[in-house]
């Protein structure tokens, strides 16, 4: 089911995402990288002190439909 992440990146953008909610972590950084022109690797997801880890899917962190998430770049 396709699902649409907000991120904020805290400096004032806000990037909205359409993905699977089976995708991983590292997938949803790909598709946030081909929106803001910032390499994969240098992005990083947190939610409070939570950093989300690549390998891990969406479903399994109980990202759902509308949710926001913090950006950061390493």
């Amino acid at each position: 089911m396709m699902i649409e992440v907000v991120l904020n990146d805290r400096l004032g953008e806000k990037v909205r995402v359409k993905c699977n909610e089976d995708d991983t972590i590292g997938d949803l950084k790909k598709l946030v990288a081909a929106q803001t022109g910032t390499r994969a690797e240098k992005i990083r997801f947190q939610k409070w002190y939570n950093i989300y880890k690549d390998h891990i899917t969406l479903q399994d962190y109980w990202i759902h439909d509308g949710m926001g998430l913090e950006l950061y770049y390493n």
